[in-house]
């Protein structure tokens, strides 16, 4: 069953109901605009604090967007992508392309304009749909990208070199173009997280799209009366495939514009917010806030909030602890998967297991786990060895890449370069990622869990481990700390406090300065790596 007649059966049965909100803290207007109050206003979906959207009219939109395409010539197997911030118009447009039989395309909002051009040309894209946020980017390429697509923009102040989308559609049907579509046809195109280099386009049916509501439903067990709270961008699986189990179950969502302490548990308070999706940092910046005074739980309503989970990147077990005891009442969950497999899920901790806090815990719904060696065969339980993942939640192939395909499909198995154990009670624990392991000394060192350690310091918010060139060594680690607000620490300060990891484990490099991350929370080792690439050769020449 295509995930668009979801869309279409929450439509004939809830209609009238709101499931969609947007809340963007950082404009001051703090009225409540409807639907209808904001279609009788200039077209500015940046300038309201409050909107929000029913299924029939989420469902008339992503229609008349579905005519207009086909109107333009888009059918099925075409490619549609879309370069937007969190909004009302996002998830409309997104299906809208579904029920032509075109692929959707998500675009990171972060791309550089060489990245979109590069990605745009990847995925063979027909149709670029973008936001005023964008305008800038677009324009740089604007000359050689509309050459072969149309461009479509979604804001006030349509630039020439595109069409207007609010007016484009205004005329078009508001019924369903009644497409036929099968659980194997082509659904949408994402892309890797560009942590490693240029990003990998990576295909996904209508199966797989499916799996994804049906695993963040059984996980979680989402009713039609839970509110879910989604911050993270709606272009990566991570939160597309958290809302689908809103979609699946017909309950409302809110989109917020903001990752603030005060703007989280706003929106929590003020909407019934019952379920939560955070990155680490966020979680992290919620715990400091409370620490510090500068957030008084007291303030807010959040009794009803049931279920905090998080993914994206390896959960610190310390502000986990440090969590539950803000929020001792709280269910917690722990996702863990790729866009390869359709984002969260593929393994998940599961509420029931809170005593298992550090690993990303068992088999999802649906799916199955390995864990093999370089030859690819089942190592043993309790030794470290790539993780595998096999369901329908898997990707059909990197599009237009078969030898990137096949390093990764193997026999159905997807192979996801990510390091992990099994302990004794059948549940997985992440190491690292294959590719950031350090080899120091004929030593493994596992980043993540020196990272672990390191966090644990009262004055650390954030740490990246990362490997440096050693001439004698091959490789040694290297510590790089972001302190919390107010605090201050030394080198010594650091090294000391590993004296309680194992002495090849102990960073030999201790460096302070901000850790950068991607928008799904992901470290990105590859930029600290270049910027301290210096550091290396000075060292060497040093020992020269």
């Amino acid at each position: 069953m295509p995930i668009t007649s979801i869309l279409e059966e929450n439509c004939r049965l809830y209609g009238d109901e709101i499931c969609l909100v947007e809340i963007n803290p950082e404009v001051k207007e703090t009225r409540r605009v409807t639907w209808k109050e904001y279609e009788l206003m200039e077209p500015n979906p940046s300038t309201h604090y409050r909107r929000e959207i029913s299924w029939n009219v989420f469902n008339e939109k992503a229609n008349r967007f579905a005519n207009l395409l086909m109107e333009r010539g888009i059918k099925k197997g075409d490619k549609v992508a879309i370069l937007l911030m969190n909004g009302l118009e996002w998830l409309p447009i997104y299906f809208g392309i579904l029920k032509t039989g075109a692929l959707a395309v998500p675009l990171n909002f972060r791309y550089s304009s060489e990245e979109i051009e590069y990605c745009l040309n990847l995925a063979e894209v027909d149709i670029l749909v973008f936001g005023p946020e964008f305008i800038g980017r677009v324009e740089e390429i604007a000359g050689r990208i509309s050459k072969n697509r149309l461009l479509f923009y979604v804001g006030e102040g349509c630039p020439t070199f595109a069409e207007d989308y609010i007016m484009m559609t205004a005329d078009c049907s508001s019924m369903s173009p009644k497409v036929a579509l099968t659980d194997s046809d082509d659904g949408a195109i994402y892309f890797s997280s560009g942590t490693t280099g240029f990003p990998k386009a990576i295909l996904h049916n209508h199966e797989s799209l499916m799996h994804s509501c049906k695993v963040e439903q059984n996980h979680h067990s989402q009713t039609k009366e839970d509110i879910f709270l989604c911050i993270p961008p709606l272009y990566h699986t991570g939160a597309k495939m958290h809302w689908f189990g809103s979609l699946l179950s017909g309950g409302k969502a809110v989109l917020l514009r903001g990752t603030k302490p005060e703007y989280i548990l706003d929106a929590v308070s003020k909407e019934g917010c019952t379920i939560v999706w955070l990155l680490v940092p966020w979680a992290q910046d919620i715990l400091e806030a409370i620490d510090s005074g500068k957030v008084k739980l007291a303030d807010y309503k959040l009794e009803q909030w049931r279920l905090m989970h998080i993914g994206a990147q390896p959960v610190p077990p310390s502000m986990i602890r440090h969590w539950m005891e803000y929020f001792p009442n709280h269910q917690y969950d722990t996702n863990y998967g790729l866009s390869e497999s359709i984002g969260p899920g593929a393994v998940h901790l599961g509420v029931g297991n809170i005593h298992k806090v550090g690993a990303i815990g068992v088999p999802g719904y649906g799916w199955e786990v390995k864990i093999v060696d370089e030859k690819g065969e089942t190592v043993e339980q309790g030794k470290v060895g790539e993780l595998c993942l096999k369901g329908a939640g898997v990707m059909t192939c990197y599009y237009n890449d078969k030898n990137a395909t096949k390093e990764v499909l193997k026999e159905d198995w997807l192979f996801t370069g990510d390091m992990a154990m099994q302990d004794e009670d059948g549940f997985y624990y992440l190491v690292d990622r294959k590719k950031d392991v350090i080899i120091s000394g004929g030593e493994n060192l596992y980043p993540v869990q020196i990272e672990d350690f390191i966090r644990q310091h009262e004055a650390v918010h954030d740490v990246a481990v990362i490997g440096l060139a050693d001439k004698r060594l091959g490789e040694i680690a290297a510590a790089i700390i972001e302190c919390k607000e107010g605090y201050m620490c030394t080198e010594e300060e650091i090294q000391e406090f590993c004296l309680g990891m194992p002495r090849y484990k102990r960073p030999k490099k201790i460096f302070f300065e901000e850790i950068p991350r991607n928008p799904t929370g992901k470290i990105e080792k590859p930029k600290l790596r270049e910027r301290h690439k210096a550091d290396t050769l000075i060292a060497d020449e040093n020992k020269s």
